[in-house]
C-alpha cells in the first residue's frame, strides 16, 4: 500500500460507523465482508469535496494519486472515488477518469454513484461513449452505461433508438438485467408511446426483465393507473 491510500484508508476508518457495514454487507452481498469499512455517503461526499479542494483550486497531488491507485482494496475507497470523479469540472479529465475506474468497478452501488456532473454539458460526446460502453463485456461497465442513458436521455434529449441499444442487450447478470427493467419503467414513465411497443412485444429478455420493468413502472406515481392496468395485462408467467 503506497502512502497515499494509507493516509486515505485511515481517514475512512475514522470516520466508520459499524452498524451501516453491517447494512451495507447485506445489501451488496457480492462484495467480501473485510473490504466494507462503512462509512456513510453524507461522511463520503464531504471527504470528497475536501481533497478535491475549493472551487477552481483542483485536486491536490495525494488525490491525483488516489484515483490512480487502482484498483482500491476497500468499497469506500471505490466509493470515493466515484465521488471524486463527480467533481471533476472538466469533461475530458472526467471521462479518461472514468474510464480508467470502470474496469474495478465491482459492485451495484458504486456504478449507480458514478455520475460526473460536467457529463450533462456534453451529451453528444456522452451518447457516442455510451454505445462504446453498451457492448463492453463487463457488466459493470454495462450498467452505467445503461445509467447513463436513464439519467440523461429520457427527458428532452430522448431519441427512440436509445430503447433499441437497452432492448438489444442480452445478459445473464442479474444487475444488468435490473438496470435495464429500471431504464424501460423510467421509460415507460417520461415516454410511454415509444416504451409501451416493447412491453406489447416482449422485447425484453429473460422474462425476468420484462416482469421487473413493469412492476417497477406500476410502482411510479409518474405511470397513470390507465396504464398501469394496461401493463399488468403483459405480465408473464415464466420468471
Amino acid at each position: 500500500m503506497n502512502p497515499t491510500e494509507s493516509t486515505i484508508q485511515a481517514r475512512l476508518f475514522a470516520l466508520r460507523d459499524e452498524t451501516y457495514a453491517a447494512f451495507t454487507r447485506k445489501l451488496i452481498p457480492n462484495l467480501a465482508p473485510e473490504t466494507v469499512i462503512g462509512v456513510r455517503t453524507p461522511a463520503l461526499r464531504k471527504l470528497a469535496k475536501e481533497l478535491m479542494g475549493a472551487k477552481g483550486q483542483g485536486a491536490s497531488e495525494s488525490t491525483t494519486a488516489f484515483l490512480q491507485t487502482l484498483p482500491h482494496q476497500t468499497f469506500d475507497e471505490n466509493q470515493l472515488h466515484a465521488f471524486l470523479i463527480e467533481q471533476i469540472a472538466d469533461f475530458d479529465s472526467a471521462l479518461a477518469a472514468v474510464e480508467a475506474f470502470l474496469p474495478f468497478v465491482d459492485n451495484w452501488a458504486t456504478c449507480d454513484q458514478l455520475s460526473p456532473k460536467v457529463f450533462k454539458k456534453h451529451l453528444p460526446a456522452l451518447e457516442e461513449k455510451i454505445t462504446v460502453w453498451l457492448s463492453d463485456g463487463k457488466p459493470y461497465t454495462i450498467r452505467f452505461a445503461i445509467g447513463m442513458l436513464l439519467a440523461h436521455f429520457l427527458d428532452g434529449d430522448f431519441k427512440p433508438e436509445h430503447l433499441e441499444w437497452v432492448a438489444g442487450i442480452r445478459s445473464q447478470e442479474y444487475y444488468v438485467n435490473m438496470m435495464i427493467a429500471w431504464y424501460f419503467a423510467t421509460a415507460l414513465a417520461k415516454q410511454y408511446p415509444a416504451a409501451l411497443p416493447y412491453i406489447e412485444q416482449r422485447r425484453l429478455s429473460p422474462p425476468f426483465t420484462h416482469n421487473k420493468a413493469i412492476q417497477k413502472a406500476l410502482e411510479s406515481y409518474r405511470v397513470s393507473e390507465e396504464q398501469k392496468e394496461y401493463l399488468k395485462t403483459f405480465k408473464s408467467i415464466s420468471k
